[in-house]
């Protein structure tokens, strides 16, 4: 019987093809296309999307055209191929959410409702959710993605907390989660308190898979603390919101410490302006050669300008850096 760790880690490269099995449909036309075909790593082109936020102390940055960003690969420029820039573009976001016996204290589950209704409360009606659950080692997905958010509040609605806590595996299944979303602009929206106590991934090996989802990992961390904080023993690795907040980092999302219903509702306005402020650059890989790691960095050559942008991907070499032949 082939155990869920071993299953993950022999499903990585068609995890990382999943999500791109829309991606060589233009921008313009990515909400009306339906999805079709294939993708193979042996022949092919991909298209790697970098969704990327930039901040200003004035604000977010607005009006940015392609030509304004510079884009690396392992260190080198790449071409920008394709750009999105429309703040009113819809958005296809999936609202990961930990049901496990630890989140039925302390108001975690309501907490963890009211965020999700008070995002759907700012949704446009192009937009898109789905709606996946993990608890008692299992996640599955409770609403694919629609814009019917009747189902999507009822759904919410029935929520209860049960059994134990795996994290990194429900985290690792979030590229094969993410594959139906029909728009350019695509998020998740994991809501835990960062307890796990029953997974067979580590933190790192979740964070790897979960690259290849090309998404943002916004993380409301409800009880977990705020990352980097020395723990009881003076440890400052491996506690819940370091591991959160690395996710988010690596993704190109954000972490946020959540104490209070004021502060949740901060934080669910502030990843809304994010994502619609959001730009989404991309380029192609040349489906040749081996698929590896590789960095990825955006810059956009102006002072005092922070740039939020997902840090790595894993597939080919861009075709601009592949060489002829």
């Amino acid at each position: 019987m082939v155990t869920r760790l071993a299953e993950l880690r022999r499903r990585l490269p068609a995890l990382a093809l999943g999500s791109l099995l829309w991606a060589q449909v233009p921008f313009p036309l990515l909400a009306q296309e339906p999805l079709d075909g294939g993708f193979s790593e042996d022949v092919g082109v991909g298209l790697v999307l970098v969704p990327v936020v930039v901040r200003s102390n004035e604000g977010y940055l607005r009006g940015l055209k392609a030509e304004d960003f510079r884009l690396f690969v392992d260190d080198k420029p790449v071409p920008i191929e394709s750009f999105e820039n429309r703040s009113d573009a819809p958005l296809s976001t999936v609202f990961l959410q930990d049901l496990s016996g630890s989140m039925g204290s302390g108001g975690k589950l309501e907490a963890s409702r009211e965020a999700v209704r008070f995002f759907l409360d700012q949704a446009t009606d192009l937009d898109e959710f789905a709606l996946a659950i993990f608890a008692d080692g299992k996640t599955s997905v409770d609403v694919p993605f629609t814009s019917d958010l009747q189902a999507l509040r009822e759904s919410v609605a029935g929520w209860e907390a049960y059994g134990t806590t795996a994290l990194n595996d429900a985290v690792a299944w979030l590229p094969e989660i993410t594959a139906g979303g029909s728009h350019a602009k695509r998020a998740a929206l994991l809501v835990t308190d960062g307890v796990d106590n029953a997974s067979n991934l580590s933190p790192e090996e979740a964070r790897n898979l979960v690259r290849s989802a090309q998404i943002p990992v916004y993380v409301l961390g409800l009880g977990s603390g705020s990352p980097y904080d020395l723990a009881p023993n003076g440890d400052k690795l491996g506690r819940f919101a370091d591991v959160l907040n690395l996710l988010s980092l690596y993704t190109g999302g954000r972490y946020f410490p959540v104490e209070g219903p004021n502060a949740l509702k901060e934080a669910v306005v502030d990843i809304v302006d994010d994502l619609r402020h959001q730009y989404v650059l991309s380029f192609s890989t040349s489906g040749r050669g081996k698929r590896t790691s590789h960095r990825l960095r955006v810059e956009v050559p102006r002072k005092n300008v922070k740039v939020l942008s997902r840090q790595g991907y894993t597939g080919n070499l861009p075709v601009a850096l592949a060489g002829k032949g």
